[in-house]
């Protein structure tokens, strides 16, 4: 039952505070928001200067177990008790590199990790070009992508920045998030839109809408917890509220179980057969690359379930519902298989043109991200390396190759790293084609668009090890051991 149901005096007070406020104060109320109105909705996400004591760790900057647990919960609440079950119509997260943080400078992951179970409970529907129908997955596009106007530093320039799946900048430089949100109101299209970054951001952002469309609300001046959700209304006449919402979460510190076991699933290498090779330097013309790392393994994976139809033409930058289950069950489906000193990943800020739309292109990174909180591990992501062209391409292919396996950056280091599939075997390729050699087998590709990696296929491993000497071990032994087929289609409920 839900608080309004339970508590309509609740639902009689707000509509009290509604109308005593007209155009300008706040109120708090647990109330669904109305869909004919225009509601912008900010979550605060935890950062290392704002949170509930717990909810990220100090050394990683990561979420914890609790922070994780608070988004998921904060989610329900979001869907159910702030929008009545109605669908979103837009999310934008924090661009994890734009607040790096510790000495480190690890990037903000949890603005985007806090929204994303929420966005799973959400549905997106696009053109099933095999039927001339549509299709629908229980998945909605996370907006995280750069804009020219803000690039941080360490960050390569693109050629081309994505009109319309921008995310949050920490310091909105040069007013991105202002223009982002001023456009919005500007269409005046009713229904949800929600935001999710630090506090730090969220209170300017408060303020700039505010000052820039002369609005009379209060804003508040203190960080309200991480509970805390607040709203701004546009109804059809004009008139404006800020509403000052608390979820009354109280999320346990441990990592969350599932409601259901995940089943698993053996090694079969029905999707990839098994392959393994070897380089040695001085064995069969092959020679160690002189500028190749010593002592490393690095294992593979590609992101969980993102394409739902049998086609495999769903597209729109995120996992889908099933993949929940399996992101939230790696840390156990992987456990006594590997034990990574850090995670490495795909910059979620990179985009692409997904036939119809454009979209982020997060879900590698938030496949692996309940993996690094469960295990406390320092996390990274690799923003000088599109992936949003041709895995056939031999630049990119060399370019991956070097930037992991040479200069000394990944040495005496055990990885794992989520990667965009089509991707993965070319860069291994050219990886082994560094070593030269005659007669040594390589991964085929056949030149198709995945790379030959099948659309299907969301368990294989790949593993790659240098020894002390660099000499090379690649082979595809492990695997994630998780059933697909067996995965429901709608994300967790917690």
């Amino acid at each position: 039952m839900n608080e309004v149901a339970r508590y309509p005096s609740r639902l009689i007070l707000a509509l009290l505070l509604s109308l005593l406020a007209g155009c300008g104060g706040s109120s708090a109320t647990t109330a669904p928001l109305s869909a004919q109105n225009l509601n912008l909705i900010f979550v605060t996400s935890p950062d290392l200067a704002y949170q509930a004591p717990g909810d990220v760790r100090a050394d990683t900057a990561n979420l914890s177990p609790q922070g994780l647990q608070r988004s998921l919960l904060m989610a329900t609440y979001l869907k159910q008790q702030l929008m009545g079950g109605n669908n979103v119509n837009g999310i934008y997260a924090l661009t994890p590199m734009t607040h790096l943080q510790t000495t480190r400078q690890y990037p903000d992951m949890a603005g985007i990790g806090f929204i994303q179970q929420f966005a799973l409970l959400n549905q997106f529907t696009l053109p099933d070009s095999a039927t001339g129908g549509t299709f629908t997955a229980n998945s909605f596009p996370v907006n995280v992508a750069y804009t020219a106007a803000s690039i941080p530093a360490g960050v390569a320039l693109q050629k081309s920045y994505c009109p319309d799946c921008s995310g949050l900048d920490f310091n909105d430089t040069k007013g991105r998030n202002a223009a982002l949100v001023a456009g919005i109101i500007s269409a005046r299209s009713s229904g949800y839109y929600v935001f999710s970054a630090p506090w730090e951001t969220i209170s300017s952002l408060l303020t700039g809408i505010k000052t820039s469309n002369g609005y009379k609300f209060e804003i508040p001046t203190v960080y309200g917890g991480p509970n805390v959700v607040y709203a701004i209304t546009l109804n059809a006449a004009g008139n404006v509220q800020l509403l000052t919402l608390d979820s009354q979460l109280n999320p346990p510190a441990s990592y969350p179980v599932l409601p259901a076991p995940v089943a698993g699933a053996a090694c079969t290498h029905e999707y990839q057969s098994y392959f393994s090779t070897t380089r040695t330097g001085g064995v069969s013309g092959a020679a160690i690359p002189v500028d190749i790392n010593t002592n490393q393994r690095i294992y593979i994976v590609r992101h969980a379930e993102a394409h739902p139809d049998s086609g495999f033409h769903f597209e729109n930058g995120n996992f889908v519902g099933a993949g929940q289950w399996r992101a939230l069950d790696l840390a156990n489906a992987l456990r006594g298989k590997i034990n990574p000193d850090q995670v490495v990943s795909i910059d979620p800020a990179q985009w692409f043109f997904g036939g119809r739309s454009n979209f982020s292109y997060v879900r590698p990174s938030l496949t692996v991200l309940p993996y690094v909180i469960a295990n406390n591990l320092p996390y990274s992501l690799v923003t000088g390396i599109g992936i949003a062209g041709s895995p056939t391409d031999p630049i990119v292919a060399r370019d991956t190759s070097n930037y992991f396996f040479t200069g000394g950056r990944f040495s005496n280091q055990t990885v794992l790293l989520a990667w965009e599939s089509g991707h993965i075997r070319p860069f291994i390729n050219a990886l082994l084609a560094s070593y030269g050699g005659a007669d040594l087998p390589s991964l085929p590709t056949s030149g198709t668009p995945q790379g030959d990696w099948p659309s299907a296929d969301y368990d294989t491993m790949w593993s790659i090890s240098l020894d002390a000497r660099g000499n090379l071990t690649v082979d595809n032994a492990l695997c994630e051991g998780i059933d697909s087929t067996k995965l429901p289609t709608t994300a967790p409920q917690f």
